[in-house]
């Protein structure tokens, strides 16, 4: 059985996000009172559930690397192939750099968020409606998102009252709508990949 490039690079998306989203259930579940509202995803990366969401977060980064060198050898589109580069490094960072590295994995994960959304926007190119709108809804939103975070995270640092930007979600939860957008935006490009192929 042969592989076209397409084909491989779908099921590199595929395996990374989908793997990752899997063991992020798990670690979520194992965490001693993880709160998706108060907790932040890479609280997962320190503690008891380090293992499974630093290699799983490291996984996706390093599929989403490769994924994007076999989308560039099919489509040669240079801005989907850059952003998916960046995207893969940063997740790949965060699980080099769990949050007891505060500034390196700060400066990692925010490249992994935006980088990812803005993936999910620029591949609307390569694919056909409706799933091209799906993708720019999808990437749009985890902008969003990212952008209320990051407000969000200040106010409930400076402490003592309820900041409107974390939308009554908390910091998690905002962080939460970050990362599902660009996971489902993931699976779906990856199959779409799959499924055209020659």
């Amino acid at each position: 059985m042969t592989y076209d490039n397409k084909k491989v690079a779908g099921a590199l998306v595929i395996f990374g996000v989908v793997q990752f989203l899997l063991l992020l259930v798990v670690a979520e579940a194992l965490y001693p009172d993880f709160s998706i509202s108060k907790n932040v995803i890479s609280d997962l990366g320190v503690g008891s559930t380090a293992l499974i969401f630093n290699s799983s977060v490291f996984l996706c980064g390093l599929t989403l690397v490769a994924g994007a060198y076999f989308v560039h050898r099919v489509f040669k589109y240079r801005l989907l192939f850059i952003f998916l580069v960046l995207a893969g490094a940063g997740a790949m960072g965060v699980g080099l750099f769990p949050m007891n590295h505060l500034v390196p994995h700060g400066i990692a994960a925010t490249i992994a968020f935006f980088f990812g959304s803005l993936s999910a926007i620029v591949s609307y190119k390569l694919q056909k409606s409706p799933l091209s709108y799906f993708s720019v809804v999808l990437g749009g939103l985890s902008l969003v998102a990212l952008g209320l975070f990051i407000v969000c995270l200040r106010c409930t640092l400076s402490g003592g009252h309820v900041c409107p930007a974390c939308l009554g979600l908390g910091p998690g939860g905002i962080e939460h709508l970050i990362v599902y957008p660009t996971l489902l935006w993931g699976i779906g490009f990856g199959g779409y990949l799959v499924g055209s192929s020659e």
